[in-house]
């Protein structure tokens, strides 16, 4: 009997957490918190787009209007709520939002946030695309990115967490420096390309609104015990390995008031630790760490 051939990707190798150089985020602290908040446009009756109450819904009416309430109400009590708390954040930005909702753009240069590539807009997904057409959608979000806010953005995240076999090469002949697209690891690591290395960063799909809530149907009390959990277990494991903990949002699932009370809960949970942590950006995360691991030559 042969053992089964299992495919591999290549990208980058096994290294378990206990066999990896030690070293600390800035002012030594050992756990790094990031909020990255997802905001997104989409097609009217057109393409993809999540439901509020069914996995496999069309394109409707209402669930247009429920996700456009994100832009239109959630985003803005989420910015004020990261204001109150005094919390910087990242935004994975859809490159269309620049033309539909500048003021939301507008806002996080004022607030001086992270801009994060992510397509065009959520309507689309990369991962159907050849080559020279994902690598366009690339360049454009990119592109967008550096008009609005005269900086091209040194993250990605695809919509739908979707790639080809050749996106890592093509966000890094792009000129991007970290990807959000493998949830591999509580710390970042590096990842090959035909280019050179690309880094990889922390990016929760569990502590994260729209899988727990949309796709699972979980309570806005069971995502808050989520995001607590998964904060006090990191904050200890944190004594051994330096580690990322992110709380992965969206605006029209989050931003509901009865769902911003539980993110508030949560938040307040966490900063009764703020001495503790380094409360920071993926870029941040991502530069700080090529500083103190930088790719092996």
């Amino acid at each position: 009997m042969s053992l089964l051939d299992l495919k591999t990707h290549a990208r980058y190798p096994f290294v378990p957490i206990i066999d990896r150089p030690d070293f600390s985020w800035p002012g030594n602290k050992r756990l790094a918190v990031a909020i990255c908040n997802n905001i997104e446009v989409f097609s009217f009756l057109d393409g993809l787009g999540s439901d509020s109450a069914s996995l496999t819904a069309p394109q409707t009416t209402r669930n247009y209007a429920w996700r456009d309430y994100g832009n239109r109400v959630g985003q803005w009590y989420l910015f004020d709520l990261l204001d109150e708390f005094d919390l910087p954040a990242s935004h994975n930005f859809n490159s269309l939002l620049f033309e539909h909702c500048p003021q939301i753009a507008d806002r996080i240069i004022a607030r001086g946030d992270e801009f994060v590539g992510h397509g065009r807009t959520n309507a689309e997904r990369q991962d159907v695309l050849g080559e020279e057409a994902e690598q366009s959608l690339i360049e454009e979000a990119r592109d967008a990115i550096h008009r609005y806010t005269g900086k091209s953005p040194s993250g990605w995240l695809g919509p739908y967490l979707a790639q080809t076999p050749v996106t890592l090469d093509l966000l890094k002949e792009a000129g991007f420096g970290y990807v959000l697209d493998w949830p591999a690891d509580d710390q970042p690591f590096w990842m090959r390309t035909r280019s050179g290395p690309l880094l990889s960063v922390p990016y929760s799909i569990e502590v994260n609104d729209s899988p727990s809530m949309v796709f699972r149907q979980e309570s806005a009390a069971a995502f808050e015990a989520t995001m607590v959990d998964q904060f006090d277990e990191m904050l200890l494991q944190s004594r051994k390995w330096p580690l990322v903990y992110t709380i992965v949002l969206h605006p029209f699932v989050i931003g509901q008031p009865f769902r911003l009370r539980a993110l508030r809960r949560a938040l307040a949970h966490i900063l009764e630790h703020r001495d503790e942590l380094w409360i920071t950006t993926p870029g941040e995360i991502a530069r700080h760490f090529a500083s103190q691991c930088p790719p092996k030559k």
